[in-house]
């Protein structure tokens, strides 16, 4: 194991290496119980969403630690299990089948894994310019926000303001805020898995409040009923043919280049925390990591997960002194044994139903919320005092949360900046891929307003 490791190499031991593990588990085990809840919104059954997510980041943990040996863990993705529920499936106009919306992760990660092979990624990456790539960001760190508040009972729908004060009065209310409250002082203290424990402590708050009812049994049954979610049938065909709209195509392009760069820089900043990244900038071993991330996608939407990513959070793991893929394999261990308490994630991520403003998730609530302050801290980075760059990652930022679609946020931004680079003359220093991604959007745009059935019936 140690020769397999590399442990005497990179200074670490098997004992450092399991308390990492376990350490960036606990930061990252809120999302075996906000990905069903999430997902659930938008027709995903919840049991199956449980049991996807858990054995999803289990498998991917694993393969990560073994091909990469790197301390990188992964699980569905924050943002882009949003991007599925509220953009794709739920709350499309087309309301399409959550089978299908799988599909396109299934789809969007196959493609990732080929431009990974075929080393395109770096000419798809050089293209976007580096204030979009922050300002997509940036924006869905907004969107996850405005989901959580929504979904905490803060902020509620208003035909005239579009949004307004929750009811306060009501105690499920109260038990988001005093878990988003939990996680921000277990933060300020450096507690660590401190938005599991915040949960913890709302879930508690919920049992005393009488939000929510302690689960008949800990253990449950795996539920496998997402599983080849792409390859179901619904609505008459297979749920992978009925991605060929242009709609559901931009989305696979939306989500495959939010999946793309939120991967690049998450690998660059373990890297440099961990530091394996040269002095050159480049990474040892990139292509077989992005590799593996790439095919935790395309797992990701076969066994109805969403998108499998690489997480932020394994920045726990190094901080303990995590060096190696043991890090990563030990998460993925207690990944796999959380699958078996359903109950319990039930009990945690379950919503509740009113007919006038949809489900509350009070006890997830507050994690959605601290996962969209983490995703701002790339506003400073953007070119603020150049308006070709500055309002097109502005438009970027709005456009997701107020659209409530990441999409067309990202076409906003790339579709103006390619016109006031061009409205002034600065033609080279527009990529080409640029007029092909803006042409697409604005394609995809007209399609949604209706215009080509207008046009040609």
């Amino acid at each position: 194991m140690e020769s397999f490791f590399k442990f005497a190499e990179r200074k670490t031991n098997l004992r450092t290496e399991v308390i990492a593990g376990i350490t960036t588990f606990m930061t990252m085990a809120y999302i075996i119980f906000v990905n069903p809840g999430i997902l659930s919104a938008a027709g995903v059954p919840f049991e199956g969403a449980a049991t996807a997510t858990a054995l999803g980041a289990a498998l991917m943990c694993i393969a990560m630690g073994l091909i990469s040996n790197r301390p990188l863990a992964l699980a569905s993705g924050m943002g882009l299990n949003a991007v599925v529920a509220f953009s794709v499936i739920g709350f499309a106009e087309a309301n399409v089948p959550w089978q299908v919306g799988m599909a396109v992760i299934f789809v969007e990660g196959l493609i990732i894994l080929l431009l990974v092979m075929t080393g395109f990624r770096e000419a798809v990456m050089n293209a976007i310019p580096m204030s979009l790539k922050r300002a997509i960001g940036v924006g869905i760190g907004l969107f996850i926000t405005t989901i959580g508040l929504n979904e905490s009972g803060v902020i509620g729908p208003d035909p005239i303001t579009l949004v307004k004060l929750g009811d306060f009065s009501q105690p499920y209310v109260w038990v988001s805020l005093i878990g988003l409250f939990a996680i921000i002082i277990f933060m300020a203290f450096k507690v660590k898995g401190d938005i599991l424990l915040g949960m913890a402590v709302a879930t508690v708050a919920a049992l005393v409040l009488g939000v929510t009812e302690l689960p008949a049994a800990v253990l449950g049954k795996l539920d496998f009923s997402t599983f080849f979610a792409p390859f179901q049938q619904v609505e008459g065909g297979m749920a992978l043919m009925q991605i060929l709209t242009p709609t559901l195509l931009v989305a696979v392009f939306a989500i495959m280049l939010t999946d793309f760069f939120d991967t690049m820089g998450t690998v660059v900043a373990i890297g440099e925390q961990a530091e394996f990244i040269n002095e050159d900038g480049t990474i040892p071993g990139a292509k077989g990591i992005l590799a593996v991330d790439s095919a935790a996608a395309v797992t990701g939407g076969l066994f109805g997960a969403s998108s499998i990513t690489t997480y932020i959070e394994s920045a726990a793991g190094v901080a303990e002194g995590g060096r190696t893929g043991l890090t990563p394999i030990v998460t993925g261990i207690f990944f796999a044994l959380a699958a078996f308490f359903a109950p319990i994630i039930a009990m945690v991520g379950g919503g509740i139903m009113f007919e006038d403003r949809g489900t509350i998730y009070p006890i997830t609530a507050g994690a959605l919320i601290i996962v969209g302050f983490f995703m701002m801290k790339g506003v400073k980075e953007i070119e603020w005092d150049s308006i070709a760059d500055a309002f097109p990652a502005f438009i970027t930022i709005v456009g997701i949360p107020l659209t409530y679609n990441i999409s067309y946020g990202i076409g906003f931004g790339f579709i103006s900046y390619t016109l006031i680079k061009m409205a002034t003359g600065k033609f080279k220093e527009i990529h080409p891929l640029m007029y092909v991604i803006s042409a697409a959007f604005v394609i995809a745009f007209l399609d949604a307003a209706g215009v080509f059935t207008t046009l040609f019936g």
